[in-house]
């Protein structure tokens, strides 16, 4: 019979819906009955592309007699950590906090008022490299439960104030000090691979934020290093365009092969950002193929974008993207087989499971690439696909809005920018709150739950990005909304800095403020980045004292750990520049923004197309019937410029 998961919309859990152990959706029921009962609670946390939470599944929660010890002893909870990242990020910080590591699954007992007295992560049905067995950790912290109740509840009150992130601190008596930029640059050096490209050794992943903040700064040596070995390498999908969530190696080659909706959004804009310094083809090629995949594969029928595609198929993991070289002859014609085989370093042997490869970039391309990357895509789409999660999250989609809005302006690809409006228009349709703030998550014609920080914040970034690429107002009017929802809802006035949560986000033992931007950015930074942008475009200064409240906070420490805080890094960097507002004035501005949008430039804002709803546009007017171009300093302008050429020598 099916459990109480049969009535959710995250494929997540519903994966979970047929097991024999009886799940609870987090919620108010779930502690309502643990403490009735006076039972802990077991609140088991993952996401539908975690390879190992399948594996757990398969092993132990569809067991009967394993599910029967559990469904004794504990009220269990399943978590889908993309709908509820606030629970996750609670109960990572406890798992991390009692063994010093942690991961998906993740796996919490809970008191019934859900303070954690123990955590871990994966474990197997029988006992096996000095792991226990499942079946003996339920069944002995449910005799821990009983012999030793006073001292857990002890235990689990005292971890309690350690949940809460970065709540509590304040900020100093310092000064920021943009020299505090360069160090942690210096620092980046010193830990860089500089065999490989990246930093840190297996797993490696592709700290999008950190290279964006180099880029930035005009750093290129390691972070274009980065891309191309990492767009040569098994981390991205040679036939399909897209990105793997990580390498199990240091030299990106065989990658845990699920694929993130995030991951390609960011990392799709730094190889657009990486042609516009270069103009090199390889990266306008990764950036493309990267964006294709995402409409091709995981855009839906409204326009959202679905979360992540599985890294299994038919219960193995990479099945669907390794090959052979008996299937690559049998997909193409023997000259173009012969080609591929080289170009991807297939061999008898191979370099993965089974004597499979996957593939990498050994050579220079050959001319006939595009055709061998047809047939062989071709061919792979006559394979058993990965199961997709087709629940489209609000900060997930707004991550492709900007990766799409500006890719689409900078290349002259129209599609790309239709599919970024299309996508702000899905939001505002579905995920918009009845009192104008947004929801987190929207599958099977439902949306639910309230945003968090990083619905709100990506959105903002998003949406002046869209802007900037259309100049229509309507986004630029959302973005200011968003804004003021992110002062009156997440922003702490008394120490500074962001909540995770809003305030209507009940239930949780801790208000958290998560500040890492790994692997993602932190909601806080990217609120931080988005209220400064606009308050470059409006002049508004109350948006420039709240982001400055987080730099306030967390400058002593960003920079001497900047794989941490990649995303904040380039707030700051951008705080600290001589930011240029550019306003264009005129009924046909077109050449002159294109300028714009054609280069990097880091430290610019954008403002055009006419309209009383941006404030830098105020008074600016053509010159001699011209489109005019207005470049300016904290809304102080120099004379105008009518040709593109003029714009570019002003913005070098």
């Amino acid at each position: 019979m099916p459990n109480r998961l049969a009535s959710e919309t995250s494929p997540y859990l519903l994966q979970h819906a047929e097991n024999p152990v009886d799940w609870y959706p987090w919620g108010d029921e779930a502690f309502a009955r643990a403490r009735s009962e006076d039972k802990p609670l077991l609140i088991s946390i993952g996401y539908a592309a975690c390879h190992w939470c399948h594996v757990m599944e398969r092993e132990s929660f569809e067991d009967p007699a394993i599910a029967a010890l559990m469904n004794e002893h504990f009220v269990c909870v399943k978590v889908d950590r993309e709908e509820r990242p606030d629970v996750d990020a609670i109960y990572m910080d406890a798992v991390q906090a009692m063994t010093g590591h942690g991961g998906w699954p993740l796996n919490a007992f809970v008191t019934p008022e859900g303070n954690p007295f123990w955590a871990g992560t994966y474990f197997p049905p029988v006992s096996r490299q000095q792991m226990p067995s499942w079946r003996d950790v339920v069944a002995s912290l449910a005799q821990a439960w009983h012999d030793q109740r006073d001292e857990i509840m002890t235990a689990a009150r005292e971890i309690v104030p350690r949940l809460a992130g970065a709540a509590s601190l304040e900020a100093g008596g310092d000064e920021f000090d943009p020299g505090q930029l360069e160090f942690a640059v210096g620092i980046l050096g010193e830990v860089f691979d500089r065999q490989f490209g990246g930093w840190g050794a297996a797993p490696k992943f592709p700290l999008t934020s950190v290279i964006e903040f180099l880029l930035a700064r005009g750093e290129r040596p390691m972070a274009l290093q980065t891309l191309r070995r990492m767009a040569s390498g098994g981390l991205y999908d040679q036939i399909g365009g897209g990105f793997a969530r990580y390498s199990v190696d240091a030299r990106w080659l065989v990658p845990h092969f699920e694929k993130m909706l995030y991951d390609n959004a960011l990392l799709a804009s730094a190889y657009l950002h990486a042609w516009q310094i270069t103009d090199d083809p390889l990266f306008r090629r990764v950036c493309e193929e990267t964006l294709d995949f995402a409409v091709r594969e995981l855009r839906q029928d409204e326009g959202g974008f679905a979360s992540s595609l599985d890294a299994d198929s038919e219960g193995v993991e990479g099945k669907f993207y390794v090959w052979t070289p008996d299937q690559v002859r049998a997909a193409l014609s023997s000259d173009l087989a012969e080609a591929a085989i080289t170009h991807f370093g297939i061999t008898e042997a191979g370099n993965f499971e089974g004597g499979s490869t996957v593939l990498t970039r050994v050579t220079g391309d050959p001319a006939s690439l595009s055709e061998i990357k047809a047939g062989l895509l071709a061919a792979r789409a006559a394979r058993v696909r990965p199961a997709l999660d087709d629940k489209r999250v609000c900060s997930w989609n707004a991550l492709m809005i900007s990766a799409l809005a500006e890719a689409g302006a900078a290349f002259g690809r129209a599609d790309y920018v239709s599919a970024a409006e299309t996508c702000a228009s899905f939001i505002e349709s579905e995920l918009r709150a009845p009192d104008g703030g947004v929801l987190r998550v929207f599958n099977r014609g439902v949306a639910k739950q309230p945003g968090f920080l990083d619905d709100y914040a990506y959105l903002l970034e998003a949406y002046l990005t869209l802007y900037e690429a259309t100049f229509d107002e309507r986004w630029f009017v959302r973005a200011t909304e968003l804004a003021e929802a992110i002062l009156t809802r997440f922003h702490d006035p008394e120490r500074g800095g962001f909540f995770s949560t809003a305030a209507e986000h009940t239930g949780l033992i801790a208000r958290r403020k998560d500040l890492e931007d790994a692997p993602i950015p932190a909601g806080a930074s990217s609120a931080c980045f988005g209220l400064l942008r606009l308050a470059r475009l409006t002049g508004e200064r109350r948006y420039e004292d709240a982001a400055v409240s987080l730099i306030a906070l967390l400058h002593p420490i960003a920079p001497k750990h900047p794989l941490a805080f990649g995303h904040l890094l380039r707030a700051m960097d951008f705080y600290a520049a001589p930011v240029r507002e550019v306003a264009l004035a005129g009924a046909d501005v077109a050449d002159l923004a294109a300028v714009v949008r054609r280069g990097f430039f880091p430290h610019v804002v954008l403002a055009g197309g006419g309209g009383n709803a941006v404030p830098l546009l105020e008074g600016r007017e053509p010159v001699n019937g011209e489109a005019a171009a207005y470049v300016c300093e904290n809304f102080t302008c120099g004379l105008p410029v009518t040709r593109g050429e003029e714009l570019a020598n002003l913005l070098q």
